[in-house]
């Protein structure tokens, strides 16, 4: 009786590292806004990591934390870092290119509570006299991330946030479209 419950104990470890490891090695979570600006004064917004905190999602969640900023005010080589609570953990983001009006992408390093890398970016798109914004962030996952993301999503956990920081956004951009 023993041996047919280690068995079926061994059979259920194999069944879950099998599905673990053909879930999809990347992530990609997408979301996108219309702001009543032109691009630039969204883009200027998004442009000087100085400026997120007024609308970074995260940057609530521990008003304690501790930032420091690194090369340009803005633009590429510009580099935020920051030290926080359980909730925003650690981490480092440098803007790797930064094309006026047009893209900004990003290298996300977490450190804590989990390290990994992921690619951020912004689009912008004139439509009339408003812009649409596309933010995305992609990255890898290892074993471990894959067997968490069958337990936790990562579009509905990171997407909300980005919901978040857009609607944030929407409002420090009416303000200096003015």
């Amino acid at each position: 009786m023993l041996k047919k419950i280690l068995i079926g104990i061994a059979a259920v470890i194999v069944i879950f590292l099998v599905i673990v490891a053909l879930q999809p090695s990347q992530y990609r979570v997408v979301r996108t806004a219309t702001f009543p600006a032109a691009p630039s004064v969204v883009f200027d917004q998004v442009n000087d990591l100085h400026k997120w905190d007024a609308w970074s999602p995260w940057a609530k969640l521990d008003p304690a934390m501790k930032t420091t900023f690194e090369g340009p005010q803005a633009g590429t080589g510009a580099a935020y870092s920051w030290v926080g609570n359980s909730k925003v953990g650690e981490g480092k983001m440098s803007i790797t290119e930064s094309r006026t009006n047009d893209l900004i992408r990003l290298k996300l390093e977490f450190i804590k509570p989990f390290a990994s890398v992921a690619t951020t970016e912004f689009t912008f798109k004139p439509e009339g006299n408003q812009t649409s914004v596309t933010w995305s962030m992609a990255g890898d996952k290892n074993f471990i991330s894959k067997a968490f993301c069958l337990f936790m999503n990562m579009d509905k956990m990171v997407g909300g946030d980005f919901e978040k920081g857009f609607a944030n956004l929407k409002s420090v951009v009416q303000v200096a479209a003015k």
